[in-house]
């Protein structure tokens, strides 16, 4: 089944009252119906027709229906539009545009439309009907906009509450770390007043056992000498006593 689009578009033609383009979009063909809110005029260009301008402009059948869309499905500010009498109650809708640097301009003749009322009220209904349904999707992107704001409120509630928990967390985290922090320390400073307690009094035993040490070296080399003078002493007397004592002999008498 051949894809639909449908478009409706207030067009202001240059130095012209504004007309309602009503178009139907199918994938090689499409159909106006335009009014002024007193007359009508439709436009059935065929498939026939619209593969014949496309050949014209050298452009693909899909090429040159979007471009159609493009400009009559919303009016471009660059494009100068027109909707002239073409004699007998028509009219030919036109348009203009660039390409490759020049401007080109597209014309379809419109003749009036059979029903010209009928015409006109399937105009304004579809504008109503399209206007309905733009009301519902405003209600709904409003409300789903207010749902969104009301959950990014929520969420920023709640992110700050976490921010202010995390600020708090941290915070008592800190004080507790510096208590811990101050107690080691002062523990530190115990050991090393310690440590440098007892390093002072195993500086003084040292220096108290060389003293004594060097007052028992110094007693007993005295004593040594004295027992060397005694000894020598008695060796002199003992000598002495030695020659002294000696038995005196009796002289021989040699008689011859």
């Amino acid at each position: 089944m051949e894809a639909t689009r449908h478009s409706c578009l207030k067009l202001e033609p240059k130095d012209e009252d504004p007309i309602f383009v009503k178009a139907t979009w199918f994938d090689s063909h499409f159909d106006l119906s335009l009014t002024d809110g007193h007359q009508a005029w439709i436009c059935h260009a065929s498939e026939e027709e619209v593969r014949e301008r496309a050949a014209q402009w050298d452009q693909p059948v899909s090429e040159y229906i979007a471009l159609a869309e493009r400009y009559l499905g919303f009016q471009q500010p660059d494009s100068v539009y027109a909707f002239a009498d073409a004699g007998d109650g028509h009219k030919r809708l036109s348009w203009t545009f660039e390409k490759e640097g020049t401007k080109l301009q597209w014309r379809w003749k419109c003749q009036p439309a059979p029903a010209s009322k009928q015409t006109t009220a399937g105009i304004l209904d579809f504008l109503m009907d399209a206007n309905i349904r733009l009301s519902e999707e405003v209600v709904r992107k409003t409300q789903s906009f207010e749902r969104l704001k009301v959950e990014a409120e929520k969420s920023l509630a709640q992110s700050e509450k976490i921010s202010n928990e995390k600020i708090e967390f941290e915070s008592a985290l800190y004080a507790k770390f510096l208590r811990v922090l101050n107690s080691k320390k002062a523990k530190l400073r115990d050991l090393r007043d310690q440590l440098t307690k007892r390093g002072t009094a195993a500086g003084k035993l040292p220096q108290e056992e060389e003293e004594s040490t060097d007052k028992t070296e110094s007693f007993d080399d005295t004593d040594d000498e004295k027992s060397d003078k005694e000894s020598s002493k008695n060796v002199t007397g003992t000598s002495r006593d030695v020659q002294t004592s000696r038995p005196h002999g009796r002289k021989r008498t040699v008689r011859n």
